[in-house]
């Protein structure tokens, strides 16, 4: 079952998405928060696997609160779910680690798709938003900020036990922003992340 959170200030949209997915068998929406802090509050709590994220939010912005999703719960995807199609907006939420980025103004058939996608670890983009090649293929705009601190560490030799005592997080936390990072960047496998790593440390 894939769990989601629902981060939207617009309780018209939350029922309507509460409705549609209740027909469906594989997605469950287990909350919603109408702030940031009250997404934390929610994710934190339930953990789940999916959250469609607002980007302007009372109290914390939804670019703000998926860093600190993610930092905290690396196993959960962030969909951006937004009216702003801008490509600063879609850059600062793919910086942030959104694996999908949606507009509200989709159909309820893109939202579940969008869901199902970053669910079974691959990324959704909205047809109607402009993502450049060139941002597709940017490693600064495509992983997190921890993300690029734990590459710096690979392109210096540390291995993932090392890389977590530096950095004070759990082993298992480095092995999941590792496949991670070998899934946006579209590579095969811990050899070619290392080779990644080793060329690309100076452009961060």
């Amino acid at each position: 079952m894939i769990t989601v959170a629902i981060a939207e200030d617009h309780q018209a949209l939350i029922d309507g998405i509460k409705s549609y997915v209740k027909y469906e068998d594989d997605i469950s929406v287990i909350g919603h928060a109408n702030d940031g802090e009250e997404l934390l509050k929610l994710v934190r709590l339930k953990q789940p696997k999916v959250v469609l994220c607002d980007i302007r939010m009372p109290k914390l912005d939804g670019i703000e609160a998926t860093k600190i999703i993610l930092k905290e719960l690396p196993y959960t995807k962030v969909v951006a779910f937004t009216m702003f199609d801008q490509d600063d907006a879609v850059k600062q939420m793919l910086a942030a680690g959104a694996q999908g980025y949606i507009l509200k103004n989709s159909s309820l058939e893109i939202v579940l798709e969008a869901i199902r996608a970053v669910a079974s670890g691959k990324t959704y983009y909205d047809k109607k938003i402009h993502l450049p090649d060139a941002e597709k293929n940017s490693s600064k705009s495509v992983l997190s900020s921890r993300e690029r601190e734990i590459l710096q560490l690979i392109a210096k030799g540390r291995t993932s036990h090392q890389i977590a005592e530096e950095l004070f997080i759990g082993k298992s936390t480095v092995d999941t922003h590792r496949k991670n990072m070998i899934r946006k960047l579209n590579l095969s496998g811990a050899g070619e992340l290392l080779r990644y790593a080793v060329e690309k440390k100076y452009e961060f």
